[in-house]
């Protein structure tokens, strides 16, 4: 048989091509490990799909329209005026966010209850979809986040079911938990119900009161035994549910705020999300109209007092006329009426005017904040300082309402507001103070004038004065009604044509809204690229971090020493197998190894060889056994030396005695045919290591073992010699010099790379002829992506007798004892092995 194995030269094109055929053989290996890893996270992306509640995103768009103020105005001509419309809009921002707009959304939508939907372990909530309602009392507490279970047995009758420990209870009235006077919040310790009821029937305890009613949502064929729960909800909970929130301008220089808001549920997103702005532009509008609110308030508690004046006064003269039959003063009288006439319109304004200014003084010493104050305007008192002393008391409220939206009282920039605040209000109560002193000194100088005209009064007939008392009196108190319905009509106008500041631009819709999470497609796609990343990367690093020598390339990056052979994986618990099992795979390895031994021999009748290794475990003592066996076959005859002096084991395998042998000859106690030792094997003796002896290189080294070898050449065809790794011990070097042929077997996965690479380096250093590798322990599993395509296993054991072995596991199947063996590796076990 032609040896191809020793020839490199010839073989180098054809290593070329066979490394590109090992890279496919490598990815066909591990295809199925591939397939099934992404079809693990195909199914785990389809799960997560299904089960994961999906969250989505609307949006509404409002615009914050300009203040257009002195202020601003001035800030522009300034180059300030981007400036406070940011500010603005910042402020506008800041309100669109707080707890108390939000709470006020909540409370709109109702959804102190909430219903909710089970199916195949998937939670739905049936927001206005619910088959049923739950009334409940808002003056007796009730427990929150708590299941209900309801199922509907038919349209009259539903079981209830729950079960609950250290509920909390919700007074729904008040909106807060019920806490005790150590604000310790108060919990039901246990709460179990399991009854049926009727419909419309009272389920009430000390800690829940409420009825259940079937609604026009309710459809028999779908909701008959379908088992659904709601919950009672608190105020703060849901808030922060629904406020999931962002707003920000949708560009830096527009005033145009987006408001997005995320929410399992996307009818119940987009309503609360409409209600907010709702309430955000009402919020708007009532503080505009608080202040013609408190203008009507203040002129309808003022008109109450001057109605019933007015009626008396009224009475008075229309009783007087018909008592004395004077319908109308004469012409003296009458010059004196609409001179006081004058006088009382003046004195009526001037006391309305003095009523304003007196509340005003009082409604600032008495309280802290402006919120409900009255403009001068509004009473029709024009006063440009009075209107810009609260006009800058407003812009310094604003100014602290604005900083408190990202700070604390105690930030030094409210302080110092706060004390401009404290300056303004007295110096505002100054003012008023010296407007009431003047206003005052106004009503004195009118009473003056009219008592002046009393005195011509006094020279008129009596019923020609007391005409004019009562028609005086009556005037007054009728310029005074006129003048404060006037200024109520003028008050509700302006109420009735105030509109918001602010403008909805869109409002959210639920309409092709796609869920933000999970995405479906995009987690499809992640699935796919981890099920290819994944095992992709875990081959490439178990290659990248293994130090042991798994492929051919491995041997070659350190030495060109030929290699001899390659020897699959034993199944098999003894070491034995050529005997046992003579027609196996791996007999048929030991074969091509006899082959190549007998190529290298150049046809020598007879050889010796030695055999080690770099550490324990790699092999040697099973492959000297199995060659000794295989060349055995040949009907010549062999001995199989142990000469691992320090660890003798060889007795062990062959169940012989290690009384006597190669120790005990080297010592002289023995003679060559009392260390002889005859096996089972027709054709194959052994001679034992024997026992133990305390200078193991010493004996090697003496001229005894040239005796020994000499007498055994002259008895055997062959010699095998079984030695102590070369990696620990330097007995294999020293027995070099009696071997025609030196072994070394590196086995697949236990070598170490760097440990070989220095042992290698070592054996050529010394310029020890005649070495050649043998790798044993070839995995068939690897066969491909290993030791396929690259030696051995796959393409002939190394080119030396390519048909028995060719193509790896599918090429030679059925011609050996132990392929059913294989065969009974299920699919699972080669994969996880393989991976």
């Amino acid at each position: 048989m032609v040896n191809n194995n020793l020839n490199f030269d010839e073989l180098q094109q054809q290593e070329e091509s066979i490394d590109l055929k090992q890279i496919f053989f490598k990815f066909f290996h591990y295809w199925y490990f591939f397939a099934l890893t992404i079809f693990v996270a195909l199914v785990i992306a389809f799960l997560f799909n299904k089960y994961t509640r999906p969250v989505y995103e609307v949006s509404t768009t409002v615009l914050i329209q300009d203040k257009t103020n002195k202020e601003l105005n001035a800030q522009a001509l300034m180059g300030l005026g981007f400036l406070g419309t940011q500010q603005n809009v910042q402020n506008e921002l800041g309100i669109l966010k707080s707890y108390t707009l939000a709470a006020e959304a909540v409370k709109a939508l109702n959804v102190n209850v909430t219903y909710f939907s089970e199916n195949n372990f998937i939670t739905k909530e049936l927001y206005k979809k619910s088959p049923f309602t739950v009334y409940y009392d808002s003056t007796h507490p009730q427990p929150v986040n708590l299941r209900f279970y309801v199922t509907i047995l038919n349209s009259r009758q539903f079981k209830l079911e729950t079960e609950g420990e250290n509920v909390k209870l919700y007074d729904f009235s008040n909106n807060r938990f019920l806490e005790k006077e150590n604000q310790e919040t108060i919990e039901a310790k246990a709460i179990n119900i399991s009854k049926t009821y009727d419909f419309g029937d009272e389920v009430s305890s000390e800690f829940y009161k409420f009825k259940v009613l079937l609604n026009f949502n309710f459809n028999p064929d779908e909701h008959i035994n379908k088992r659904m729960f709601f919950t009672f909800n608190d105020l703060p909970g849901l808030v922060r549910e629904l406020s999931n929130m962002k707003i920000e301008p949708i560009n830096r220089e527009a005033s145009i705020l987006e408001i997005k808001a995320k929410g399992t549920h996307i009818e119940k997103t987009v309503d609360f999300l409409n209600t907010l702005t709702s309430k955000y532009l009402e919020r708007g509008l009532n503080r505009k109209n608080m202040i013609a609110t408190k203008t009507i308030e203040f002129i309808d508690r003022e008109l109450i007092g001057i109605r019933d004046s007015l009626s008396l006064a009224e009475s008075q003269l229309e009783g007087f006329r018909k008592e004395t039959k004077i319908m109308q003063l004469d012409f003296e009288a009458q010059q004196v009426f609409t001179y006081l006439k004058d006088l009382d319109k003046q004195r009526a304004e001037l006391l309305v005017k003095n009523k304003y200014y007196n509340y005003l003084k009082e409604y600032l010493q008495t309280k802290e904040d402006i919120n409900d104050i009255i403009v001068p305007s509004a009473i029709g008192i024009d006063d440009p300082v009075l209107a810009e002393l609260i006009k800058n008391l407003t812009a310094l409220y604003e100014e602290k309402a604005a900083l408190l939206l990202n700070s604390t009282p105690r930030n030094p920039a409210i302080v110092q507001v706060e004390s401009k605040i404290k300056n303004a209000r007295l110096n505002l109560i100054e003012n008023i103070s010296n407007i009431i002193s003047t206003s005052q000194i106004a009503l004195k100088d009118i009473e003056q004038r009219v008592a002046l005209m009393n005195s011509r009064i006094n020279q008129l007939p009596t019923s020609q004065r007391k005409l004019l008392n009562f028609e005086r009196e009556f005037n007054l108190q009728n310029s005074l009604f006129t003048f404060l319905l006037q200024k109520r009509a003028e008050a509700q106008i302006t109420k009735a044509s105030n509109l918001p500041d602010n403008e909805i631009i869109d409002q959210a819709r639920a309409e092709g809204q796609s869920p933000i999470f999970p995405k479906k497609g995009l987690n499809y796609l992640i699935a796919l690229i981890l099920g290819f990343v994944l095992p992709a990367s875990y081959v490439y690093l178990k290659d990248f971090m293994n130090d042991k020598i798994m492929e051919k390339k491995d041997i070659e990056r350190v030495t060109k020493l030929p290699i001899i052979g390659h020897i699959p994986h034993s199944l098999k618990e003894t070491k034995m197998v050529v005997a046992e099992s003579p027609k196996s795979s791996i007999s048929e390895a030991f074969r091509g190894v006899r082959t190549n031994l007998q190529f290298l021999s150049k046809d020598k009748e007879k050889f010796t060889v030695l055999i080690t290794s770099d550490i324990v475990s790699a092999g040697k003592t099973f492959t000297a056994i199995n060659l000794a066996t295989i060349l055995s076959l040949y009907d010549k005859k062999v001995v199989l030396i142990g000469f691992d002096l320090r660890k003798p084991k060889l007795y062990q395998d062959f169940g012989l005695s290690n009384t006597e042998g190669v120790s005990s000859y080297l010592i002289g106690k023995s003679q060559i045919e009392d260390i002889i030792q005859q096996t089972q094997i027709e054709n194959l003796d052994v001679v034992m290591a024997g026992p133990v002896p305390p200078n193991p290189a010493e004996l090697i080294a003496s001229p005894k073992t040239d005796t020994l070898f000499a007498e055994l050449k002259k008895r055997y065809d062959f010699i095998i010699i079984d030695t102590p790794p070369v990696g620990v011990v330097t007995d294999a070097f020293l027995l070099t010099k009696y071997s025609d042929h030196n072994v070394f077997v590196v086995r697949q996965g236990v070598t170490n790379k760097k440990v070989f690479a220095s042992i290698i380096q070592d054996i050529e250093s010394r310029k020890i002829a005649n070495f050649v590798i043998l790798v044993n322990d070839v995995k068939l599993a690897k066969s491909i992506y290993g030791y396929g395509y690259g030696y051995g296993y796959g393409y002939g054991y190394g080119y030396g007798y390519g048909y028995g072995y060719g193509y790896g596991y599918g090429y030679g199947y059925g011609y050996y004892s132990d392929d059913k063996e294989v065969e009974k590796e299920s699919l699972l076990k080669r994969i996880f092995k393989k991976s």
